[in-house]
């Protein structure tokens, strides 16, 4: 739960960098979000969770 929401807080902030840059417009932000709207809802969601979840375990294990 918390890996999710600090997720969407990191995609939140960058969307709203980019959109102030410039770099994103408000259209492609819409279709992004429907985007991931619509694929939450699909049998790919939980494939995509457990490789996010993955990844943060590795990154999380690495030592510096």
């Amino acid at each position: 739960m918390a890996v999710s929401i600090s997720v969407v807080l990191l995609l939140l902030i960058l969307a709203v960098v980019f959109l102030r840059n410039g770099g994103l417009k408000a259209s492609h932000a819409l279709v992004c979000v429907l985007l991931g709207f619509f694929l939450a809802s699909t049998s790919v969601a939980p494939t995509i969770y457990d490789g996010i979840n993955a990844t943060t375990r590795i990154v999380g294990g690495v030592k510096p």
